[in-house]
């Protein structure tokens, strides 16, 4: 079975370029875009050898697992463009429970159970599954961004930051094929809510009822410094809000999250 764009993508004009093997998606993405490229359109592949994950780290993805990059011409401002993030994640868990429904069935009360983290990763159980990242670039008078999303689908990677999990392990026994499809129909619901950053209240609201770690003891890792306190929030521009200790509620733009008891591994 190849890739395919699910029905509702394919009504909505999406294009698909499928990749045996790639470096990474969101590379192929953006070079697309630099030469022309108008959009919208996906770049996948099951089997990724050079991809990057937070902070440039190099994200290798087994074969069998699914590397997935949406491109998006947009006119907007690059920090309402980073607000599509979230309608990434929201577009994942939609896909990820659609697929998992037989797992469900068949594991009842054992199901895996996902969570959106801040920023942008799906959790499974309390631990990663999926990591999202955007990638953004001026091409004329529009703005590109590229959307790519990592799934662990057979393999998790071992000594991240977050412990990894993947779909095999928890039960779930479904193709990168098959993840996307659903993937490429989600994401036509969410990118339509999302509108060009007019829907971000509704995502904003959607997402934190997903939400990893709401109300919870939270730990953020800034590079510069670490900020403890409670998850209180996200604000309408995305931004996590940070209740400390003192009553301040401080605004944080981007940075490793670390929740609960692992909120004082984050704060080391």
């Amino acid at each position: 079975m190849g890739f395919a764009l699910g029905p509702r993508a394919r009504a909505a004009g999406y294009r698909l370029a499928a990749f045996e093997r790639t470096g990474s998606t969101n590379t192929d993405a953006i070079e697309r875009a630099r030469a022309g490229e108008p959009g919208p359109m996906w770049f996948v592949t099951s089997d990724q050898i050079a991809g990057r994950g937070r902070r440039q780290r190099a994200w290798i993805a087994p074969k069998g697992n699914l590397a997935a990059s949406v491109l998006e011409m947009v006119d907007v401002a690059p920090a309402v463009a980073a607000t599509i993030g979230f309608a990434a994640g929201l577009a994942e868990e939609a896909a990820l429970e659609k697929v998992s429904l037989e797992a469900a069935l068949r594991l009842g009360p054992d199901r895996p159970r996902y969570a959106l983290k801040w920023p942008n990763d799906v959790l499974a159980d309390g631990k990663k599954l999926v990591g999202i990242g955007l990638e953004a670039e001026a091409v004329g008078d529009r703005l590109a961004i590229v959307v790519g999303i990592g799934t662990n689908v057979v393999a998790a990677p071992e000594g991240t930051p977050t412990p990894a999990v993947s779909l095999a392990a928890l039960g779930v026994q479904i193709s990168a094929e098959e993840l996307f499809s659903a993937l490429s129909d989600a994401w036509v619901e969410f990118r339509g809510i999302w509108d060009n950053g007019r829907g971000f209240a509704e995502i904003r609201k959607l997402w934190l009822e997903r939400a990893a770690g709401l109300g919870e003891r939270v730990a953020i890792n800034t590079g510069a410094t670490t900020l403890e306190g409670i998850f209180d929030t996200i604000d309408d521009t995305g931004c996590l809000i940070v209740r400390t200790a003192d009553g301040r509620r401080l605004p944080v733009a981007a940075g490793e999250v670390f929740f609960g008891s692992a909120a004082s591994v984050g704060a080391a």
